[in-house]
This record gives structure tokens, C-alpha cells and sequence, in this order.
């Protein structure tokens, strides 16, 4: 199974040509064109999930203790002379510039490559069923696949330049995908908010690659691990308080997690994902792309244990992030909105365990969190789906009597993400905590105020949808009861209901009388530095019972306002004064700040720029103020006569191609058959002339 490695990326890509290709121009044409196009698109997904299983058992089998690249499909990809390294103790050094293309397989990416495949499997089924009868069916399933096969690249990638190639691709599809609603204005500037976002972020990402290369004079993953681990790198590790180039390594390749892992600042782009069919919203927040950032530490962390000072940085900002992202889930009320700061904060939480050097308990939450917020996005989805596209918890309630399947699934996921034991949720969580309980109690108390958020938020959640009595939309002009979704779409439900009961049982730890197999996995990648050794058993027993309580805590709470006291919770926010209800409301009115400073700030820059008269200030010439009139012209005329016209011939162009290919399909056999011959004939002209 190791050798048809290559093929578990090429699947989903073959499926999104076939799809995009043959859909666009064959689709309408087709009687049964949804179902073609849901088996292209599923059936090139099983495959490569089952092919990613095979290989993930073989090299389990043959490879546990190394690290594997697939060298018999890997090749050359950029080349170049050889160049001398010019930084750090290594300056001097020659090493040829050359970058494979090359599928490694190891503990880490296995893990990856299991979730991306088999969780990304089963919310293309569920889509299958979600966007039946939608516009832009083909459209829609070669845009998953396509997104499938850039997050393969990236986990997969042997290096920095393949990974970067998944990091640009998944951007690019995740702004097809949340824009796939073409005729919403909002889906639209949701796709260009998360694309721009990320762009910024994507920089940083470039900066530490570009200083990667430039102190170890190679991009390739085993190279630098292998360097950091016989003490080649030691003249570079730093201490806490220091403040190197590993350090600004460091730093720029975690600008680029927190753009793509929506941590602050960069954090505003992941709930207007939203604006995206449901199915999209699971992919891109449980199996694929938010993910990508916490990979990168893990991937990356003998880099960050070698910059401390950074790592401090990201425990923080993973740890405001997580605050962020719970205190405002707390008044939201619209579902998925709920459950996307939900993802915002559980990634903090990913963070501040790589932060605290527990690399290994944040790719077991990542894990995890597959299972359970990959359930809850498509259970949210079936709620849409049966509420008629109604996504206000408020205008639901009761709904557990039409939708069992949807309910008992969800209420598997959701005791998960509380962390109530034996759910999967849980030891991923508590391992977070008791690593992070000893590093810093500061810490460790804001991971226990993001576990009783957690609770208190989906608890809100759950009650609202489910239970209580069922809310009538008095403008809802359909008046129709809601009704369980069809096979297609609680069948994954149910899968990822188990997954979310079970599948924190690799890692019960030892305190539990348990052994966590899920680290030993990662240990060869992961390693055990930074990892808190388990020295009393009574102390992490101790510390579970306090987490279990919060949670426990934050349920009944939110259950007896919700369900007993609907009107305690309206007036409690009167009584607190309004003002932290009101910032939690209005998500602390960063988009609001954001309009202000820097976008603001650069429009007025821009039309002032525009609007600049050559006649300088209060109509003195002077020559700068005539260089910036010309320069504004020109940027005008070169925008209008040579852009413009650049995307305008090629649409041209597309339309007088049409209009031949157009005329040559007659429907007629016999002109076939004669452009058949004419081009047999023309071929063995060619061949005659050439001296065949």
C-alpha cells in the first residue's frame, strides 16, 4: 500500500477534473447528472480513504519506528546550481538547491492523513444529500475535491515548498467553496475576507521558509529534524528571554498558523465562512484547513522548543484566543455562528498546548475535534436542512421529537467537545490541561474558563434547539413540520457519533489505568521534550475531577436557565449593565474596528492619492505633487487599457472558441465519421512528409 502513496492525492484531483471538465460542458445534458456527479466525487474519496488506511496499517506494520518518503513516485521538482549557506555556524557550507516532489509518510502525517481522508470521506456523502437540487452541483463537488486533494498536499509534502503549495491551495479553495453562493453579496465578501486574511498571514509564513533555507540551506523535513536531533543546530538554540534568528524563524512560521488557524488577531475571517454551504463549513473547520496551523507547529516544533520566547507568544495568544472565541459563543444565536467561535476557541486551546510544549496532546485534541465538530456542523446542517434554511436557535426548540437520529448523534458530539469522560472530548482536553497545568496556573485557570464556557455554550445550544417546546415562525409562509433528514445524511451522523464516543480511547492515560497509544504514536515526531512527565497520579487524577466538575458545572447551569428559567438569562444581561453582553453580541466589535484601522486608514490613503491635483498644495506646483498626478493617471490608464483588456480578450476568446466547437457538433453520425477520416488522412500525410 506504501508504493500507491502517490495515488491518495491524485483521486480527489481526478475527481474535481472530471467533475469541472465533463460537469460544465455535459452536465445539463445528463438525465441522471447529480448522481454522476456524487459518485465521481464520493467514489474518488473512498477510494483514496481506503488507500490512506492500507497505508497508514503498512507503514504501522514495517515503518513504526522511522520515517518514510515514497522515493519510488517522488521526483525532481525545482533544481538549481549549488550555493553556499551564509548564516550561523554552517556559513560557508555548499548544498545543491533541489526540491522533490515527494510524499512522506510518518506518525504525524498518518494522523493527518487518516482525518483529511476519512472524515472529509463522509462529508462528501453528507453532501450528497444536503445540496440536492442546489445550482452548481458538478461546481460544488469539484471544489470539495479539489480542496481534498491541496489539503493531502500539504500534510503529505515532504517539504516546506509542498507544503506551502497545500497552503495556497487550500486558501484558494476555501474562497471558492464560501463563496459558492454566487448570487449572495454576503458569501462573497466572506470568500474574499478569508482570502485576503489569509494572505496576510501567508507571508509570515514565507518569511520563515525563506530563513529556513537560508540558515540550514534545505527545506526538506527529515533534513532539518535530522539536524536538530544529532546537535547540528545547537549553536542556534535559544533560551527563555532571548531573542534570535530562531526566534524570528519561529515567529513568522506562527503569523502563518495564525492566519490560517484564525487565532488573533487574524481570527475575523473563520466565522463569516459561514456564508458557505454547511458541508463546507465542517470541512473546512473539523477535516481540513483550520487544522493546517496547528500541524505546522507540530511539524515544525523542534524549530519552536529551539525559540522559547516564541513559544511564550503562542501559549498567549492561543490562550486570549480560546477566551475570544467561548465568551462570545455565549450570545449567539445563530447555529453555525455558535459553533464556529466554538472552533475559534478549541483551536486556542491547540495552541496554547503547542505553546506549552504538549505538541502531542494538541494533535490529539486536533484529532479528536475532527469527530465531534465535523458531527456537529453536519447535524446543525440537518437542522437547517429541516427548518427550511432556518438557522436562529431562537425560532427552533422541540425538535428532538422529529429528529431523533439527528438528536442522539448530536448529543454524542456534544457531551464530547464538554469534556464529559469516557467521550472522546475529554482526554484530549484534560490532556491539554495538565500540561498546561505544569507550565503556568494562569494559564491552566484560563483553560478551565474556556471548558465551563464551552459546556455553558453548547448546553445553551442544544436546549434551544432540541428541546422545550417547539417555536412557530408565524412569517414562515411554507408552515411545513420539520422532518429527519434521509439516509445520506444521518448515516454520517451516526459514524461520526461513534468516532465522538470512542475516539479518545487511544490515549487514556496511565492514571486512568489506561495507556496512551496516541502518544507513543507520535513520539518518533513529536518527541518527548516538553512533554510533563506524569509524576502523581493523584495530582492529574485531582485535576481531572476538577475539569469533569466544570463541565458538569456549565451543563446544569446553562440547562436550568434554558430549559427551567428561559427568563433568567434576559435578565441577567440587563443586570450586568449591558456592556459585556453587548461586546460579547457584537463579537467586541472587531470587524467594526477593522473598517477604521488599517482598511479604512488605506481607502482615505487611496482616494486621497487619486484626488491628488498636480498643483500641489493650496495651487503652488511643486514636483512631488506632480509625480504622484502622473503616477495616479497612469495607474488608472494601466488598470483600465492593459488589465481590463487582458481578462476581457480572454473571455473573448472563450466565446469565439465556443462558437466553432458549437458548429462542429451537428448531432449528425455521418459528419463524425467524416471529420474521422479527414483526420486519419491528415495524420498519415504528416507522417509521409516527415519521412515516416
Amino acid at each position: 500500500m506504501l508504493r500507491l502513496l502517490f495515488f491518495i492525492p491524485l483521486l480527489p484531483l481526478a475527481g474535481a477534473a472530471i467533475n469541472g471538465l465533463l460537469g460544465g460542458f455535459f452536465g445539463r445534458r445528463w438525465k441522471f447528472s447529480e448522481r454522476v456527479a456524487a459518485l465521481i466525487a464520493c467514489g474518488t474519496t473512498g477510494l483514496s480513504a481506503l488507500l490512506a488506511i492500507g497505508a497508514i496499517i503498512d507503514y504501522a506494520r514495517n515503518h513504526a519506528s522511522g520515517i518514510y518518503i515514497d522515493a519510488h513516485y517522488s521526483w525532481t521538482w525545482i533544481a538549481g546550481g549549488p550555493g553556499k549557506i551564509t548564516l550561523g555556524e554552517m556559513a560557508g557550507q555548499v548544498r545543491d538547491f533541489r526540491i522533490d516532489w515527494a510524499y512522506q509518510l510518518d506518525p504525524l502525517s498518518a494522523v493527518m492523513l487518516f482525518i483529511v481522508t476519512f472524515v472529509g470521506f463522509l462529508i462528501h456523502v453528507f453532501a450528497v444529500g444536503y445540496m440536492k437540487g442546489e445550482d452548481g452541483y458538478y461546481r460544488f463537488f469539484a471544489y470539495l475535491n479539489l480542496f481534498m486533494f491541496m489539503m493531502l498536499v500539504l500534510v503529505l509534502g515532504s517539504n516546506f515548498a509542498m507544503m506551502f503549495v497545500g497552503w495556497e491551495g487550500v486558501g484558494l479553495c476555501s474562497y471558492l467553496l464560501i463563496g459558492f453562493y454566487t448570487n449572495r453579496g454576503e458569501a462573497g465578501d466572506a470568500a474574499k475576507k478569508a482570502f485576503i486574511t489569509n494572505r496576510v498571514g501567508d507571508m509570515g509564513f514565507m518569511l520563515g521558509m525563506f530563513g529556513v533555507f537560508a540558515l540550514f540551506g534545505t527545506l526538506q523535513f527529515s533534513e532539518l529534524s535530522a539536524m536538530f536531533a544529532d546537535g547540528a543546530a545547537a549553536p542556534y538554540v535559544e533560551s527563555l528571554g532571548q531573542w534570535g534568528v530562531m526566534s524570528w524563524i519561529a515567529l513568522g512560521l506562527f503569523i502563518g498558523a495564525t492566519g490560517k488557524s484564525a487565532q488573533i488577531p487574524l481570527s475575523v475571517w473563520l466565522p463569516d465562512a459561514m456564508a458557505g454551504p454547511t458541508p463546507v463549513s465542517a470541512l473546512i473547520h473539523a477535516a481540513t484547513m483550520v487544522t493546517a496551523g496547528v500541524y505546522l507547529l507540530a511539524r515544525t516544533s523542534y524549530i519552536f522548543q529551539a525559540a522559547p520566547s516564541v513559544m511564550m507568544i503562542v501559549a498567549v495568544v492561543g490562550a486570549l484566543t480560546a477566551i475570544f472565541g467561548a465568551t462570545i459563543a455565549l450570545t449567539q444565536n445563530d447555529i453555525k455562528k455558535v459553533l464556529a467561535y466554538s472552533t475559534v476557541s478549541q483551536l486556542g486551546l491547540m495552541f496554547l498546548a503547542c505553546g506549552v510544549g504538549a505538541f502531542t496532546a494538541a494533535i490529539f485534541h486536533v484529532f479528536t475535534h475532527a469527530f465531534f465538530k465535523a458531527q456537529l456542523f453536519l447535524g446543525s446542517g440537518s437542522v437547517i436542512h429541516a427548518m427550511h434554511h432556518e438557522q436562529d436557535i431562537r425560532k427552533m426548540g422541540g425538535l428532538k421529537k422529529y429528529m431523533p437520529k439527528t438528536y442522539w448523534t448530536m448529543t454524542a458530539a456534544w457531551l464530547a467537545i464538554c469534556g464529559v469522560i469516557p467521550f472522546a472530548g475529554f482526554f484530549s482536553k484534560d490532556e491539554i490541561l495538565w500540561q498546561t497545568f505544569n507550565r503556568s496556573t494562569v494559564l491552566y485557570l484560563a483553560g478551565l474558563l474556556v471548558s465551563f464556557c464551552t459546556a455553558f455554550y453548547m448546553t445553551r445550544m442544544m436546549v434551544m434547539t432540541f428541546e422545550g417546546s417547539r417555536h412557530q415562525n408565524d412569517s414562515d409562509e411554507h408552515h411545513h413540520e420539520p422532518h429527519e433528514s434521509p439516509a445520506v445524511m444521518w448515516i454520517p451522523l451516526a459514524v461520526l457519533a461513534v468516532l465522538s464516543i470512542i475516539g479518545g480511547w487511544v490515549g487514556i492515560p496511565h492514571a486512568l489505568g489506561g495507556r496512551n497509544y496516541f502518544a507513543e504514536w507520535l513520539e518518533p515526531v513529536t518527541g518527548a521534550a516538553g512533554e510533563a512527565a506524569h509524576a502523581s497520579i493523584g495530582l492529574e487524577l485531582g485535576l481531572m475531577g476538577v475539569s469533569l466538575l466544570v463541565a458538569v458545572a456549565g451543563i446544569l447551569l446553562a440547562r436550568w436557565i434554558y430549559l427551567k428559567r428561559p427568563d433568567v438569562a434576559e435578565s441577567a444581561a440587563h443586570a450586568i449593565g449591558g456592556a459585556p453582553y453587548r461586546l460579547s453580541l457584537n463579537k467586541y466589535f472587531v470587524d467594526e474596528g477593522y473598517a477604521v484601522f488599517p482598511i479604512g486608514a488605506l481607502l482615505r490613503l487611496s482616494k486621497g492619492l487619486m484626488s491628488f491635483d498636480a498643483r500641489g498644495v493650496d495651487g503652488v506646483p511643486n514636483g512631488s505633487a506632480r509625480l504622484a498626478h502622473v503616477l495616479s493617471r497612469g495607474s488608472e490608464w494601466f488598470d483600465k487599457y492593459v488589465i481590463d483588456l487582458a481578462v476581457n480578450l480572454q473571455g473573448w476568446m472563450v466565446r469565439a472558441g465556443s462558437v466553432v466547437l458549437r458548429s462542429a457538433q451537428t448531432g449528425l453520425v455521418q459528419n463524425y465519421a467524416l471529420l474521422m477520416v479527414l483526420g486519419l488522412i491528415a495524420f498519415f500525410a504528416v507522417y509521409l512528409l516527415a519521412g515516416g
